[in-house]
C-alpha cells in the first residue's frame, strides 16, 4: 500500500428490524418411505420417540399465528406417516393458518385427500422426479411411486385443493424440465416450483452424481424464460437457481430469520432447514420457549440477522440487501466458515473453485447415488 492509499471506512450498519414471520415449515416427522439422493433433511435422521405430539403441535400453530404467521408448510419426511395427520391439519386450520401438506404423495389417495380438505387443509404439494416413470422411481428409490404420485395428484384437483408440482432438478432430468413443466400444467397444478438441487446433506454427498453441465443450465435457463411466457396467467412457474453456476448468490430464505421459521420433529427451532450444519449455533426448543420468544431472542435466529455480521466484500456491497451474504450453510461448506462470503457470489476469493467443483462433477461418467446404506441404483 503506498502513503496515498488509504483504507475504505466500514459502512455503517443498523440493528435488523425484526418483523414477523410470514410461514412456518412444521417438519413433523423425518419417517418418509422414498429415498431422493437431494434429499434436504439431516444427514443424521430425528427418531419417532422424540417426535411432538399433537397437543405440542397445537400450541406451536397457536402461537405462531399470534406472532403473525400467516401460513404453515406442513412437512417431513413424510407427514402422512403421522396418525394424528388430520388433526394437525385441523389443529393449524383452528389456529387461522393457512395449511398446506408437502407430500411425496404415497399413500394419499382419493379418500385421504377428501378427509384433509374436510379437517381444514389449503393447499397440497407433491415432489415429482421425473417425467419418465422408471427414471422418477429410482430417483425416488421406491418402485411404483411415479405412478402414485400422478393419481394422488388428480385426486387432489378432483377434491378441489391447490396444487403446487415440486420438481428438484438435476442432471438425470434437467433435459426433461419442459416436460415437466408440461406434466405440472397437465395435473392441474396452479403452480410449479422448479429447484435445482441444494448441495447441502445428501445433495452434497451425490454432488457428483445430481450436477448438470453448464451448458445444461444454460439451455434450462432458457427454456424457463420461455415457459413462463408460454404459460403467463395460466401456470406459475418459480424458479431456484443451481448456486454453483451463478453469479450472485440467491437470497436464502429472503434473508436470515426474517420471513419464515423452522421447527424440527423433536421441536428444535431454526431460521433455516439446513442450520444444524452450522457448529456453534445454539438451538432452542419449543418444548422450552414459545415462538415468539424463539423468534425474537434465541441465539441462531440472530446470529446473522441484519447485515451487522457481514465482513467485507459483503459489508459495503450494494447487493447486500439483495441477497443478504447469501447462504451460511453453503459458505461453510465450501469455505469452511459460515461468516464467509457465499463462494456463489463472483466476488468471493472461492468462486472459481466453486465453479471447478461443478464443471469436474458433471463430468462423472457414471450417476450412481448414495443413501443412509440402502441401495445404490445407477440412474438411467
Amino acid at each position: 500500500m503506498s502513503a496515498g492509499d488509504t483504507l475504505a471506512a466500514p459502512q455503517p450498519v443498523a440493528a435488523p428490524v425484526i418483523r414477523a414471520p410470514l410461514g412456518l415449515l412444521a417438519e413433523l416427522t423425518h419417517r418418509c418411505p422414498l429415498a431422493c439422493p437431494y434429499c434436504s433433511n439431516p444427514l443424521a435422521l430425528e427418531d419417532r420417540a422424540g417426535e411432538l405430539d399433537t397437543a405440542a403441535w397445537t400450541r406451536v400453530f397457536n402461537e405462531a399465528a399470534e406472532l403473525g404467521v400467516l401460513q404453515t408448510h406442513l412437512s417431513g419426511g413424510e407427514p402422512l406417516s403421522r396418525r394424528d395427520i388430520l388433526a394437525l391439519v385441523a389443529a393449524a386450520h383452528d389456529a387461522g393458518l393457512y395449511t398446506n401438506l408437502i407430500t411425496s404423495a404415497i399413500g394419499l389417495d382419493a379418500a385421504r385427500v377428501a378427509a384433509l380438505r374436510d379437517a381444514g387443509l389449503d393447499h397440497v404439494q407433491i415432489s415429482l422426479q421425473d417425467t419418465v416413470a422408471g427414471s422418477a422411481d429410482v430417483i425416488a428409490g421406491y418402485d411404483g411411486a411415479h405412478a402414485r404420485k400422478l393419481a394422488a395428484a388428480a385426486a387432489v384437483r378432483d377434491a378441489g385443493l391447490a396444487l403446487t408440482v415440486n420438481a428438484v432438478i438435476h442432471r438425470a432430468n434437467i433435459e426433461r424440465l419442459e416436460a415437466m413443466v408440461d406434466m405440472a400444467a397437465a395435473l392441474g397444478a396452479g403452480r410449479v416450483e422448479v429447484a435445482h438441487a441444494q448441495y447441502y446433506g445428501w445433495a452434497l454427498r451425490n454432488r457428483a452424481a445430481l450436477m448438470p453441465t453448464r451448458a445444461q443450465v444454460e439451455v434450462a435457463t432458457a427454456t424457463l424464460a420461455r415457459l413462463r411466457e408460454s404459460y403467463d396467467g395460466r401456470l406459475v412457474i418459480d424458479a431456484v437457481v443451481p448456486d454453483y453456476y451463478a453469479r450472485y448468490p440467491k437470497p436464502c430464505m429472503g434473508g436470515w430469520a426474517s420471513r419464515s421459521l423452522n421447527i424440527t420433529p423433536s421441536g428444535r427451532a431454526l431460521p433455516c432447514h439446513a442450520a444444524e450444519t452450522i457448529p456453534g449455533l445454539e438451538f432452542w426448543n419449543v418444548r422450552d420457549h414459545s415462538v415468539r420468544d424463539i423468534w425474537l431472542h434465541a441465539p441462531s435466529f440472530n446470529a446473522f440477522r441484519g447485515t451487522d455480521w457481514m465482513a467485507e466484500p459483503c459489508r459495503s456491497c450494494a447487493r447486500r440487501d439483495v441477497d443478504f451474504g447469501g447462504c451460511r450453510c453453503q459458505a461453510l461448506a465450501i469455505a469452511g466458515d459460515a461468516t464467509a462470503t457465499d463462494p456463489a457470489c463472483a466476488l468471493s476469493p472461492l468462486h472459481d473453485h466453486l465453479l471447478a467443483l461443478a464443471e469436474a462433477d458433471a463430468q462423472t461418467a457414471e450417476i450412481r447415488y448414495a443413501y443412509r446404506g440402502r441401495r445404490e441404483p445407477a440412474a438411467g
